[in-house]
């Protein structure tokens, strides 16, 4: 297991490794475009070697990148469901480029309309972000903590997305502070117990490819997204330990998603778990 954090990428992709190593990262997240819009930079040969030159530098094997936060895969608009297939697909070829392992995406609202159509309309823009997708990189579907009508909040839902793109390449991102703000508990070794069984009974442990390691800032099952550093929040240490020390999970990275002024002390902290 390896921790790291998310890292900006202000002033060009390829800052982005030595952030990552002087937060004391193992491995990192990065955006590849601005989370709000606008056209992504070009990622031209010098940039894509300073990049993979300062991974190979600083020994981050294993990086991740996330999607913008604007992505509805579920939306009534076909406007803006098919924009977002199409930034989805844009960020694997990039991705792919960068040699990233995978990237995540949430899911979208199912506002306006019948929660089954929602799924469905997010499993059909799967199928077409990966139709003819030839790249290294794999897609990955993130959890909501259910807050509005986002979708992925249950692990059926996961499962029945999953179940619908029919996709055996497809893998999951467990974020923390979701699944607590969604009412999985994860405070203790005994919660951790019953919340990972579902899983397993769902989609399956052997889908989940990272975990984003977020304390939350709200209460078990308040269906927000709040995150908060690690051992501040309302999991607390004794889950970020349990989860770090449980061995169906000793092979996931763990990313950490906090503002950056102190999150290299939720690396540390993680690492402690790991090390003592």
């Amino acid at each position: 297991m390896k921790f790291g954090t998310h890292v900006s990428i202000a002033g060009g992709l390829d800052k982005a490794p030595k952030r990552a190593n002087d937060l004391g990262c193992e491995c990192f997240q990065l955006f590849t475009r601005s989370p709000r819009g606008g056209q992504p930079s070009r990622l031209d040969d010098e940039v894509i070697e300073n990049f993979l030159s300062d991974c190979n530098k600083y020994d981050l094997d294993n990086y991740y990148v996330h999607t913008p936060y604007f992505i509805n895969l579920a939306s009534l608009d076909n406007k803006v469901r098919n924009n977002s297939i199409r930034l989805i697909r844009e960020d694997l070829e990039r991705s792919s480029l960068l040699k990233v392992k995978s990237i995540m995406t949430h899911l979208g609202s199912s506002k306006g309309m019948d929660r089954s159509e929602a799924i469905k309309n997010v499993a059909d823009s799967v199928v077409k972000i990966l139709d003819g997708y030839t790249g290294s990189s794999i897609l990955m579907l993130e959890n909501s903590a259910g807050q509005g009508d986002t979708i992925g909040d249950t692990f059926e839902e996961i499962a029945e997305i999953l179940r619908l793109t029919d996709n055996d390449e497809v893998r999951v991102c467990i974020d923390t502070a979701h699944l607590f703000g969604a009412g999985y508990d994860l405070r203790d070794k005994e919660s951790l117990d019953i919340t990972l069984s579902k899983i397993k009974k769902s989609f399956g442990l052997d889908k989940v490819m990272l975990i984003h390691g977020n304390d939350s800032k709200v209460d078990l099952g308040e269906r927000k997204d709040r995150h908060e550093h690690i051992g501040k929040g309302k999991i607390g240490e004794g889950g970020f330990k349990a989860i770090v020390e449980d061995s169906r999970l000793s092979h996931l990275d763990i990313i950490v998603e906090n503002p950056p002024d102190e999150v290299a002390e939720d690396i540390k902290l993680l690492k402690k778990f790991r090390d003592n």
